[in-house]
């Protein structure tokens, strides 16, 4: 090979090269110039619906608001790795908080989305968004920040009502929930990762969600609309532009979105947030019954026609519905003039009555239609949770009666008997031992029946004693020991 050859043959790969290129490129130009354009039929179709969101977004977004919150936290990491953050871990060689330099306790900052509903400065959001906030700042469309108080809230719907001290606010039209359909298009709009009046588009993938664990009181609206930490509290607008519902959670096995999100009806928010700033509580119905849903089996057994309606378990004597002749073994089809479809259903509408209203319900007993009238009473008050303080291993622990209407939404049997545990302190010595809805059946081998027994007898454990716990949890019964950590 002599060098003229070594010069030629590159300079002919790049003459092939180059060749191919204008080839391509002009095939690439002539089938753009062939492609076929979009018909006129279709941009305008296209363009009207783009200008009607943009149009909704814009009237909408005004009325959602950011909310930063500061709340005090103890220390939960471990310089030496998440091994040494294991409760159980802690119980055998203390708390890792205490070495030198290492605060117990630090300040938290969270964000979260809130709507504004009327013009004088209130606000719903999520009552987990400024759950235990010391602080709470809301930022508004126009840049304005105001410092936010709570009026109210309900843990058992995750709603909170907050108010700023304002005047001509754009507050969001409400909208009627109960009208959703799937399939209805809307609009999710909040600050997803501290990112400001975003709006994503989606539909109503389903309604009447429940069972799913989040709150006490479900029935959540289920969308694809994107929702994302930092949404919870904003708003889910219909094609009206108008508040339907209150995004509350997503499911996901990533923490971020994987469509499927919830949002808490408009119907159940506005009862809420309405009872909270009449009454500064939440007033809940209560029709003093057990209930459950049909099974193809009970259909059959009660020589029913479809699986349809709540079953009575059982009715507390001298309650509401005792008093209007309910007996266990009924089958409620409707209340109110409204078909019930199953437990769930018949809870949501009882709880979203006033008490004092005589309500029609309509029964099935041994095959024949009968309506009876019940008036509902007042969900009792002794029913609330109450996280006890006396000095032992059980203090931090909240626990609360375990109602009819809390056997039913956890699946609780009704053999089953005790008090329900609603959270435990991270400072308690209980902490990773026992769990939220667990039930306390025994405490030292003596039974619990109801709040007042587990109040008498924890009041009477020591502080330094270690006590046995028979607990019930996700379907059978396991014994706890609980002592005292070192230092605690």
């Amino acid at each position: 090979m002599n060098d003229l050859d070594t010069g030629k043959k590159p300079f002919a790969g790049v003459m092939i090269f180059f060749f191919s290129f204008l080839v391509c490129t002009t095939l690439s130009f002539q089938g753009t110039a062939l492609a076929r354009e979009v018909s006129p039929e279709a941009r305008v179709f296209l363009n009207k619906m783009s200008n009607y969101l943009a149009e909704i977004a814009e009237v909408t977004k005004p009325s959602v608001v950011n909310i930063s919150t500061t709340t005090t936290v103890s220390m939960k990491e471990h310089p030496m790795g998440e091994f040494f953050n294991d409760p159980f871990f802690k119980r055998f060689f203390g708390n890792g908080s205490d070495h030198p330099g290492m605060p117990r306790k630090f300040k938290s900052s969270a964000l979260g989305s809130g709507v504004i509903v009327s013009q004088d400065g209130y606000i719903l959001t999520n009552y987990h968004v400024i759950k235990n906030a010391e602080e709470i700042k809301v930022i508004l469309y126009d840049k304005r920040e105001f410092k936010g108080k709570v009026i109210g809230d309900d843990p058992q719907t995750d709603i909170a009502v907050i108010k700023v001290d304002a005047k001509e606010l754009p507050a969001i039209r409400m909208g009627d929930s109960s009208k959703l359909k799937a399939g209805d298009m809307v609009l999710a709009i909040g600050n997803p990762f501290g990112l400001n009046q975003t709006v994503t588009l989606g539909i109503v993938s389903a309604v009447g969600r429940a069972n799913i664990g989040i709150s006490a009181y479900e029935d959540y609206i289920q969308t694809d609309a994107a929702i994302n930490p930092g949404n919870s509290g904003g708003a889910l607008v219909n094609a009206n532009g108008e508040l339907v519902g209150i995004n509350s959670a997503i499911y996901s096995t990533s923490g971020g979105y994987m469509g499927v999100g919830f949002a808490i009806p408009s119907d159940m928010a506005n009862s809420v947030s309405q009872s909270i700033l009449k009454y500064g509580k939440v007033i809940r119905g209560w029709f003093g019954v057990t209930i459950q849903d049909l099974t193809p089996e009970l259909v059959k057994s009660f020589g029913l026609k479809e699986e349809k309606g709540a079953l009575v378990t059982d009715v507390i004597r001298n309650g509401p519905a005792g008093k209007a002749g309910l007996k266990r073994g009924d089958l409620i089809t409707a209340f109110d003039g409204k078909p019930v479809d199953d437990s769930t259903s018949l809870r949501n509408m009882v709880a979203n009555t006033a008490p004092g209203k005589a309500v029609p319900t309509n029964v099935i007993r041994q095959g024949k239609e009968e309506t009876l009238s019940v008036t509902l009473g007042e969900f009792p008050s002794k029913m609330t949770a109450k996280k006890l303080e006396h000095d032992n291993v059980l203090k931090g622990v909240g626990v609360r009666e375990l109602t009819p209407d809390l056997r039913t939404g956890l699946n609780i049997p009704a053999e089953v008997e005790g008090v329900l545990v609603t959270d435990v302190s991270e400072e308690s010595p209980s902490y990773g031992l026992i769990a939220k809805n667990d039930v306390i059946e025994e405490v030292d081998r003596k039974p619990i029946t109801n709040l007042k027994a587990y109040e008498g007898l924890v009041s009477k454990i020591g502080h330094a004693d270690t006590i046995l716990l028979l607990v019930y949890r996700n379907g059978g019964y396991l014994y706890v020991t609980i002592k005292q950590s070192e230092g605690q």
